[in-house]
């Protein structure tokens, strides 16, 4: 008689909201089913999502109905040359009922923060987001305010060709769990894309997704993918492919032991969303191109010979034994 698998973890509610989730955005989201799965993942693993592609592919759409799909605080920034730090973080006024200067919290404070465009803003801009979305605090005249637990940055960008973009500094490019390349869609998918848009009739998008997940759910599920096990062979075999990042000729910057931890945390969100209480190799493969790609940089020589980061990672994995 086959001997039933009995998991450690009971993930049935979970597999159950992810479901419910993917079928909501999927009333607008025509395919594009792995960048939704890695939202979801991110999600999950309280991880930062930078998206990025050409302009009218769904890109913010895809990162609103994510966030509408959450009972949280949603806000978002529109980044321009123009914006000033203040304008995210907020600024101190003076109240002179009290004689004192009052901090007036910027949109930044809330649960899902979509920056929209994220590399139309400069260097001094960029600077501004480098501490909250690491610590999920600011720090501003001395006094230092703490982001509501879940702190989620969601940010989309235009390809770095496109008029009017900055390079974004590589300290925060880090800072990304995963950075999703969004192409454009099959002759079938933009097909039904029309088809769903003339049906909808003038409807807004926006309004034909409900809230799926709880923040206290949320939080929940957070904690219990940190409960997924993963084996130390597995956790070797993480280091060897990050490790290889850093003494390969193609590359100009290597992967830093934060992307090793975030393919680790992917890893267990990525297995609990699967129904499984534990990692697999393929878990790892999936997630490792995702993680890595945003963080390396290849030589001038490579790039001239036309290569490409998702290359030099194919050919990583390959070269390390995968673990039995």
């Amino acid at each position: 008689m086959e001997e039933l698998f009995e998991p450690r973890i009971n993930l049935t509610e979970l597999n159950n909201t992810v479901i419910k989730i993917k079928d909501e955005i999927g009333k607008v989201i025509i395919g594009q089913h792995q960048m939704i799965d890695l939202f979801i993942t991110a999600i999950l693993s309280d991880g930062h999502v930078l998206v990025e592609g050409v302009p009218g592919i769904a890109k913010t759409l895809a990162a609103k109905l994510v966030a509408k799909t959450l009972s949280v605080d949603f806000s978002r920034i529109q980044f321009t040359p123009d914006l000033m730090p203040s304008d995210i973080l907020g600024t101190s006024v003076f109240n002179p009922s009290t004689v004192t200067f009052e901090f007036k919290k910027g949109p930044v404070f809330s649960n899902i923060v979509l920056i929209d465009e994220i590399n139309r803003s400069p260097a001094k801009t960029q600077s501004a987001l480098f501490e909250v979305m690491e610590e999920r605090q600011i720090t501003i005249d001395g006094n230092t305010y703490m982001m509501k637990k879940p702190f989620l940055v969601f940010a989309t960008q235009n390809p770095l060709e496109h008029e009017g973009t900055y390079r974004l500094p590589e300290a925060q490019l880090d800072r990304f769990i995963f950075k999703i390349d969004v192409g454009y869609p099959s002759l079938e998918d933009e097909m039904k894309i029309l088809q769903s848009n003339n049906e909808r009739k003038g409807r807004k998008e926006i309004d034909e997704v409900s809230p799926i997940m709880s923040l206290e759910q949320l939080l929940n599920y957070q904690e219990l993918v940190k409960q997924i096990l993963i084996e130390d062979n597995l956790k070797m075999f993480i280091a060897q492919i990050v490790s290889k990042t850093r003494n390969n000729v193609s590359l100009y910057l290597s992967a830093s032991p934060r992307a090793s931890i975030n393919i680790m945390n992917a890893s267990k969100s990525f297995a609990a969303m699967k129904g499984r209480d534990f990692v697999t190799p393929d878990d790892i493969r999936e997630i490792v191109p995702h993680v890595l790609k945003h963080r390396i940089i290849l030589t001038p020589e490579k790039e001239m010979e036309g290569r490409t980061p998702q290359d030099i990672i194919e050919e990583i994995i390959k070269s390390v034994e995968v673990p039995i």
